[in-house]
């Protein structure tokens, strides 16, 4: 095989994609453990200040990019992925630098601000594995790529609770942009682009067209909004989990401990998801999607009954765990219900419920945690309760006429 041969074979693609997805996860799973331990660095020194500007950080940084998110597809469609691809990087290797030499609360704010800018390459990426991936791979193809996220948010804070505690959260920021700059580098030169684009019309008309496709779409329709709701509490409980670990801890090194307690419940993910992914190959991506929602709603309350460390690290392990492995594969799911002609704006979407889960769900953290944090543990329940309710409403719509074959039913 030569060079260019394989640079464009889809084991090679899945390895780098997911090497680029794991990085990026890492840098996100860092900035969210952390920041509590931060900002009283920056002066924020009330616990009421912290809890509230933890949530407010992660709504504003999602909120920033959302609006953005037709465009990066619509120019991708209309030139090529690759550039709209390595941008994502890019902005966020700004958004370190800056981050580095914030010297308040507010420059770090923009900081963390900046990174909604880098939405919409995970769509992207996945767009073009499925142009490539075998039929009978899919599935387990698009686990293997989306569990890179959850076990970058396990690999972050384990990493990173130590550097934190001994060298510093700035130390931990040049670690990232390290790692950042060498994705960057990895795809522009190991990336070999097939796909080019051939519409002509103007790209404000193209973004606009992509809003249009799902909302023409049934499937897509109902689809959105029941992937928000099944991961919005998900993303609210993760956006706390860091101030619930030092509420039910409070020796010394929170950084470690914190990255520990997060990590270990990446490890459950590392071997689910490609189970569920290899499962939903064989039995069905509905059905492995319906029964691990299900499963993750009646968990969902109980890690709010526990009392000590090790129960509740115990129980967030396998808690998080399935809801990571469950939303490695609903990728799936969004792939086969999209138009293939215009999968690529369809799947720069792709991480849009997850987005706003980010904004919302903190947005609504900021009011439920003032009484008792551990109240995020019941509202993410009901969030996935609702979720699986409008999922089953999804699954009984058409798919439009013009899309490929459905291979997750």
């Amino acid at each position: 095989m030569d060079e260019n041969s394989a640079k464009t074979s889809w084991l090679w693609l899945l390895g780098l994609f997911t090497l680029a997805s794991l990085i990026e996860t890492v840098f996100y799973s860092q900035m969210l453990a952390f920041t509590p331990l931060y900002l009283p660095q920056l002066g924020i020194t009330s616990e009421r200040e912290i809890l509230f500007l933890v949530g407010l950080i992660s709504a504003i940084s999602n909120a920033v990019g959302i609006p953005f998110l037709p465009f990066w597809g619509a120019l991708a469609d209309r030139f090529s992925r690759k550039p709209i691809i390595i941008r994502s990087f890019v902005v966020i290797l700004a958004a370190v630098i800056l981050a580095y030499v914030a010297n308040n609360v507010w420059l770090f704010f923009l900081a963390r601000s900046i990174t909604g800018f880098a939405l919409g390459n995970s769509g992207l990426m996945m767009t073009t594995l499925s142009e490539r991936l075998p039929k009978n791979r899919m599935g387990l193809g698009f686990s293997i790529m989306n569990s890179a996220a959850p076990i970058g948010a396990f690999l972050g804070p384990m990493t990173g609770g130590w550097i934190v505690d001994v060298f510093g959260f700035r130390t931990l920021l040049l670690s990232n942009a390290f790692f950042i700059a060498f994705i960057i580098l990895a795809l522009y030169f190991g990336y070999q682009e097939t796909y080019r684009g051939e519409k002509r019309e103007p790209i404000l008309r193209m973004a606009w067209d992509s809003l249009g496709l799902i909302w023409r779409s049934k499937r897509l329709r109902s689809l959105f909004p029941a992937l928000f709701l099944l991961f919005g509490g998900w993303m609210l409980a993760f956006t706390y989990i860091p101030l619930v670990i030092t509420e039910v801890y409070t020796g010394g090194d929170p950084g470690t401990i914190i990255g520990i307690v997060i990590g270990a419940s990446g490890l459950t993910t590392l071997f689910l998801a490609p189970i569920l992914g290899a499962l939903a190959d064989r039995f069905g991506t509905w059905r492995v999607l319906f029964i691990g929602a299900a499963i993750s709603m009646v968990l969902w309350p109980v890690p709010a009954l526990t009392s000590g460390l090790v129960p509740f690290a115990i129980l967030w392990s396998v808690l998080n765990g399935i809801v990571s492995a469950v939303f490695a594969i609903s990728f799936s799911v969004l792939s086969a219900s999209a138009p293939e002609s215009v999968r690529g704006r369809v799947m720069s979407f792709a991480y849009m419920p997850v987005n706003i889960g980010f904004m919302i769900g903190p947005a609504i953290g900021t009011r439920i945690v003032q009484s008792n944090i551990f109240n995020i543990f019941p509202a993410a329940a009901v969030f996935t309760a609702l979720g699986l309710a409008t999922l089953v409403v999804a699954y009984r719509q058409p798919i439009a006429e013009d899309t490929t074959t459905d291979r997750s039913r």
